[in-house]
Parts: structure tokens; sequence; C-alpha cells
């Protein structure tokens, strides 16, 4: 099982590296699709190089991002792995989107410095090149370029929002307590009458219904007045 969950894990982050880079390669070394118009007014190819974060943000200088980034995302990993256990296949593939997208942006960090004859490790530009120009009254509906490796990260962070309930990981303790307590909220008129000890069956008089315990008991009661070996209506005749 845990070797299962490890492919679902790796799987997508393998794809997504992949797809990163080869798409980030072929529009690096191909100028004719560098300035692209795919869908005139909607869709493009814009090839750029983002010294700082995501969506073009950078407030921080470069090797400080980078720095940032690789430990982020150690620390994810290591948070993936402890929780291993307890996580279903929905929210590791939804991991292996972001590692996906994490390691694919830190490559560029690491070697695009060098390849670019720019700087060094951690000095690297992450490229970007897609651009949805969509304008609405003149104003910029999405104004940033992106690549592969944001969009996968995208989507996986908008499924754990959505779906956080039934994908995240919850320990077994934090489970069984749930279950718990849903089992002893009950519902009005959910309670039963108790069966009598024995397995018997209980049944309430109706209002027509005689009761044959208490009938017995008056008929004895009346056989006592008598003296034993007498007809009752002899005995009673001689007593009026």
């Amino acid at each position: 099982m845990k070797r299962n969950k490890l492919i679902v894990l790796w799987i997508p982050a393998l794809v997504i590296v992949t797809l990163d880079q080869v798409t980030k390669h072929l529009v690096r070394t191909t100028p004719s699709v560098q300035n692209w118009d795919i869908i005139p007014g909607w869709l493009s190819f814009h090839y750029t190089q983002n010294p700082g974060m995501a969506l073009g943000m950078d407030w921080i200088s470069t090797p400080a991002i980078s720095s940032i980034a690789i430990v982020a995302t150690i620390g994810i990993i290591v948070y993936i792995l402890r929780s291993l256990e307890h996580a279903n296949l929905g929210y590791l593939a939804c991991m292996g989107l972001v590692l996906g997208g994490a390691f694919g942006n830190i490559i560029d960090r690491l070697v695009m410095g060098y390849i670019e004859s720019y700087g060094g490790i951690l000095e690297g530009h992450v490229i970007d090149f897609i651009h949805f120009t969509l304008r609405i009254d003149g104003y910029p509906v999405f104004p940033y370029i992106f690549n592969v490796a944001d969009i996968a990260i995208s989507i996986a962070i908008i499924s754990l929002l959505l779906f956080h309930q039934r994908i995240l990981p919850v320990p077994p303790e934090e489970r069984y307590d749930d279950d718990d307590q849903e089992s002893e909220r009950e519902t009005p008129g959910s309670k039963q009458a108790a069966a009598p000890a024995g397995g018997g069956i209980s049944i309430e008089p109706g209002p027509g219904d005689v009761d044959i315990e208490t009938e017995e008991r008056s008929s004895d009661s009346e056989g006592e007045r008598f003296a034993p070996g007498t007809d009752p209506a002899d005995q009673r005749n001689s007593t009026d």
C-alpha cells in the first residue's frame, strides 16, 4: 500500500517536471514562438525570464527567493512523508502536482544562470511564456505570464481548497472521535423501547384488552372464600 501511495505521489510530479522543462526549452530555443498569438485577443506565448517569485513578484533578491523555494519544497516533502500513512490517493496526487511545479521552477533557478551566462547557482531566472491577453474595458483580466509548473501548482491548490474535507489526511484517532460523536447524535423519535430480559416481546395492552394476569388473580382470591370440597353455589345459598 505504501508503494502505491508513493507511485501516486511521484508520477504526477515527474510528468509535470518533464512537461515544464520540455516546453520551456522549446520556447527558449525557438524564436518563432516566443511572441506568438495562439488565439488572438485571448491567449499568447510571450517569452520572458522572471527573476522574482511566482506571477512576476520580485520583492527580494533572486538568490534569497531561490533559497526559500528550496527550503519550502523540502518542508513539503517531509510533511507528505510523515502523513503518508493517513493520506489518501487524491491528496497525494495533488501534492505530486505541487512538487512537480516546485521542482520545475527550482531547476530554472539552479541552472538557467549558467545556461544563459548571467549568473551562478541560485541566480537563475524562471522561464515564463503563457499569457492570457483578454481585456475587458481596456483592463487585462489576468496580466501575469506563467508556465506549466505554475498551472500544476494552481490546480493542486484549488483542488485542495474545494475538496479539503474529502482528501486531506486525517489521523485515525480523530476519525474515530468524529464517528463516535456522530453515533451519539440521535434524531427525535429514533429511540425504540428496549426488549425485556430473556428475549421476550413486550406488548402494551390496548384500551379494550383484558389484563389476563389481573383476572386470574381475582379468580383465585374469589375461590379462596369458599371451603374446600363444597360447591361454591351451595355455600353461597347457605350463607344467604
